[in-house]
Parts: structure tokens; sequence; C-alpha cells
């Protein structure tokens, strides 16, 4: 037998030593699924209320998609508010009150999120303006290049004419 051999059957039955071992240890990594509320009809409702609102810890994952702790918790919460019989918009203004507007996927237009609703269309505008106001002074200042005069071409054209002689 030669080396290649010996080595190639060492590596195949390391890999499913490794592989069967794997396959042993993924059980133990497995966690138990959330059970869902009783009522389906609570279940609907926290769906529809929780895709409405941001996940506070992932902040571009909405709460029904994110498996972060905290969305868990959240959710729960939510179930125990929907099934104090609160509506969808008293839920959310408890959660605006305890997390702030941030906590909402689309704030209420209003004084304090002006800037979230606006800021991106200003800083479009001030970009825009900017690009203008820089292109507008690279053409005057091009436009306004020293014209020679006869006697400057002149000059210029005997120096040429000259050489490297001063």
């Amino acid at each position: 037998m030669n080396l290649q051999t010996v080595f190639l059957k060492w590596l195949s039955v390391a890999s499913v030593l490794v592989l069967s071992a794997l396959f042993a240890l993924a059980p133990a990594q497995a966690k138990e699924a959330a059970l869902l509320a009783e009522d389906p009809l609570v279940e609907k409702r926290l769906i529809h209320i929780s895709e409405e609102l941001r996940c506070m810890v992932c902040q571009n994952e909405s709460l029904a998609s994110s498996r972060a702790e905290l969305a868990n918790d959240l959710r729960e919460e939510v179930r125990k508010l929907i099934r104090e019989d609160r509506s969808d918009s008293q839920i959310k203004e408890y959660l605006v009150t305890r997390y702030g507007d941030f906590v909402l996927y689309k704030p209420e237009v209003k004084p304090l999120t002006w800037v979230l609703w606006f800021g991106p269309f200003l800083l479009l505008l001030l970009a825009i303006v900017g690009m203008a106001y820089y292109l507008r002074q690279r053409q005057s200042a091009q436009n306004s290049r020293p014209v020679l005069s006869d006697e400057d071409r002149r000059k210029v054209q005997e120096f040429l004419k000259s050489g490297d002689k001063p």
C-alpha cells in the first residue's frame, strides 16, 4: 500500500466519525418550538399587531419575524394585552409609552417624528442644491479663464522661439 491510499482511507474513516458525532449531537441543540396561543383568534391578532411593530433588538425586523429573546417577551406581552381585551391602538399606545415611537414601523406624523418622515427628503434636497451650487461654481470658473491679449501672445511666441535662452 502506498502512502496516498493509506491517507485516503484514514480521511474517509475520520469523516465518517465526525459526521456521526455531529448527527448524534444535533438533537441536543434543537430547541422546543414555542407554543401557540390556545385561541387561534388571539394568535391571528398577535401576528397582525406584531407585523406593525419593530423588534427592539434586531431593529430591521418586525416583531413577528424576529427570533430574539426580547421579541419573544414582547409577543408574550402583546398576547397578555390581547387576552385583557385591549384594542390594537391601546396595545400600540402601551408599547409606545414604554419603548418610544421607534417601536412602530410606521410612526405617526407628529412634530417629534418629523425627522423620521421628512429627514431623508430634506437630505436629498440639500444634496441636490449642493450639487447644483458646485456645478455652477465649476462652470463659472471654467468660463472665467483669462484670455491672452495680442501683446501677451507675441511675448509667448518669442519666448517659445528663443528656446531656453534667457
